[in-house]
């Protein structure tokens, strides 16, 4: 897979991320900074605030920042998300994860900033607290006021601020990963002296093919189904089943639980996985994740809506597992689809 030659210096454009860094720090007052999949760093720590300049001056209080370092990157990458966090100075931080092909790379690290409301971080972590009471009493005095100089946000603008980096990161993922895509088929071609072929770039898709596949999408959109039945016959003939199948026709932008799915039937969740099985011949957990990946392509074909906003659509919960759910259906990213469906 193309994540396992992939560093995060052949994704990110380093010169020119460095300079979006800056000017991210700059408009959103934190702090920010870019790791390899070590946790060393590959950019200049823009927007770094003097307290934290002076704690990681600090010999003694150095390995502090580092160990929340690595176990912020370590929480992220765990959860594929933003993880959003307190320092062993009760300060905030961002961990942002950079994934391809289920690989950690590295992560664009933000933060040191205060919270507005202190009661808001109730349910943050703190993810390293010293027991050394005596160390951080010592260097107080040299750090209170720098620690006054702090920005202060609401909890609200730093989860927006954290998804805004998330969809960023992802967006420049899935740009290199594509260009990577095709720039590595292409050299393999003229390496064999080959003229490259759709084939090569995109494995099991033909020209004829793909006039197929998009047959077969336009009579989707027409209201068919692949097979030439109306979507709706391919819902339930189970009566029991008909509430939830309708809900979940009926709400694609959200994620129902099985359990809520079980309640509209009036069955326990045990009964209605067990029916659901023999009547689809799929779990309901990857039925309705392949129906959301039709219902994707459809949009990716007659819409121009941002993948992101796709995903919201959908009821993703964050656009790179939407990425990711697209990839283990289709074997190439939405926008790869996207772009060989309009060609």
């Amino acid at each position: 897979m193309i994540g396992e030659h992939l560093s995060i210096q052949k994704v990110f454009d380093l010169q020119k991320w460095e300079r979006l860094q800056d000017s991210l720090a700059s408009v959103t007052k934190l702090a920010i900074l870019t790791v390899d999949y070590k946790g060393n760093a590959v950019t200049g720590h823009s927007g770094c605030q003097s307290f934290c300049k002076m704690v990681r001056q600090d010999e003694d209080l150095l390995p502090y920042c580092q160990k929340c370092d690595s176990r912020g990157g370590l929480e992220a990458v765990r959860s594929n998300k933003p993880y959003i966090y307190l320092c062993h100075y009760n300060i905030i931080d961002i961990a942002v994860p950079v994934i391809i092909d289920d690989k950690y790379i590295g992560a664009v690290m933000a933060g040191q900033v205060r919270l507005s409301d202190p009661s808001g971080s109730a349910e943050l972590e703190q993810i390293l607290t010293s027991k050394n009471k005596k160390l951080y009493s010592e260097k107080w005095e040299k750090l209170k006021d720098h620690y006054a100089d702090l920005p202060v946000m609401s909890y609200q603008e730093i989860v927006k601020i954290s998804d805004m980096l998330s969809l960023l990161c992802s967006y420049i993922v899935e740009e290199a990963t594509n260009k990577n895509l095709i720039a590595e088929m292409f050299e393999k071609a003229a390496a064999t002296g080959a003229s490259p072929r759709l084939s090569d770039i995109l494995p099991g898709y033909t020209l004829q093919n793909l006039e197929s596949v998009r047959k077969e999408m336009t009579h989707i959109l027409a209201g068919g189904s692949p097979n030439g039945e109306d979507e709706d016959r391919e819902r339930s003939s189970n009566p029991v089943l008909k509430p939830a199948f309708d809900y979940l026709h009926a709400h694609k932008s959200e994620s129902v639980p099985l359990k809520k799915m079980a309640e509209l039937c009036h069955i326990s969740p045990s009964y209605f996985s067990r029916l659901f099985a023999r009547e689809t011949g799929e779990s309901y957990s990857g039925y309705t994740a392949r129906l959301k990946i039709k219902w994707a392509k459809r949009l990716l074909e007659k819409t121009d809506m941002p993948i992101a906003q796709i995903s919201g659509e959908l009821g993703f919960n964050e656009p790179g597992y939407f990425i990711k759910t697209f990839k283990k259906y289709e074997e190439i990213t939405p926008a790869v689809y996207r772009k060989y469906y309009k060609s």
